[in-house]
């Protein structure tokens, strides 16, 4: 399973360093312009528009997949090995459920923001919205993993990992 959170990874990386990239030229460049020529480029408020929701859903995935999220774990400590390994795969399948619904409930959204277009470039928000399921189907994919991990691993082996990961906890 762990060929999935590299995929995810790598993924999320470049699109991490892509739409940098591209914020950080469109804003500089136009910025030049203004200065240089009194006036930027029209369009380039719409670009960082567009793609800094990409931005932000892949470090979202990102954190998730590292284990960067916060989480609490006051309740699962004081617990047995054999109930953490349960209290495990209850969360993470709740977790996998709620994102399948949230993805499922995006892509039916889609063909409402599909209508609304920028006002200058004209793109469809829905390239914007996209990055939403994307991001949902990702870490319901994540959840799922970590069901079938915690399924998989032994009930001490899976309580040693909790006490050793602390409270940043991703299988």
């Amino acid at each position: 399973m762990h060929k999935l959170d590299d995929v995810i990874i790598k993924g999320c990386q470049f699109v991490l360093w892509l739409t940098m990239s591209i914020i950080f030229a469109i804003l500089c460049i136009n910025t030049l312009l203004r200065y240089v020529l009194g006036s930027g480029m029209q369009w380039a408020n719409e670009v960082p528009e567009m793609l800094f929701p990409w931005l932000v859903m892949s470090g979202v995935v990102l954190a998730a997949v590292t284990g960067s999220h916060i989480t609490t774990t006051f309740l699962r400590d004081k617990i047995s090995p054999h109930a953490q390994r349960w209290l495990s795969v209850a969360v993470w399948s709740a977790v996998t459920i709620m994102y399948s619904i949230l993805s499922f409930a995006t892509l039916r959204m889609l063909s409402i923001v599909h209508d609304e277009k920028s006002a200058i470039l004209g793109v469809p928000q829905s390239v914007t919205f996209g990055c939403v399921m994307l991001g949902m189907i990702c870490l319901m994919l994540l959840a799922f993993k970590d069901v079938i991990t915690a399924l998989k691993t032994p009930a001490a082996d899976l309580a040693a990992i909790n006490s050793a990961a602390g409270p940043n906890v991703n299988y």
